[in-house]
């Protein structure tokens, strides 16, 4: 069990509470290891607009789909990425 103190500046602020949580780390569930990126990851990962992703994605650098049929939002194979980028450092 862990405890969070914060101290009490006067008796009727609300900031003063504790909060007491129980954590099972038994419970815990890892999360699923990413298998595609989305065009908003591309975007973080290569410090890049857009658009150049999308230029990127024309010029089939890389594999990918849509989600959603033709008009969908792009997934990019992780895999197909990585190499792509550890060919290109």
């Amino acid at each position: 069990m862990k405890e969070h103190r914060v101290d009490r500046p006067d008796k009727t602020s609300i900031i003063g509470c504790i909060e007491t949580y129980e954590v099972d780390p038994s419970a815990a569930v890892a999360a699923p290891e990413k298998r595609c990126y989305t065009v908003e990851d591309l975007q973080i990962i290569l410090a890049c607009g857009r658009e150049t992703v999308y230029t990127l994605l024309k010029k089939n650098e890389f594999r990918r789909f849509r989600v959603g049929g033709s008009g969908g939002a792009y997934r990019i194979s992780k895999k197909s990425f990585d190499e792509w980028l550890d060919n290109k450092i």
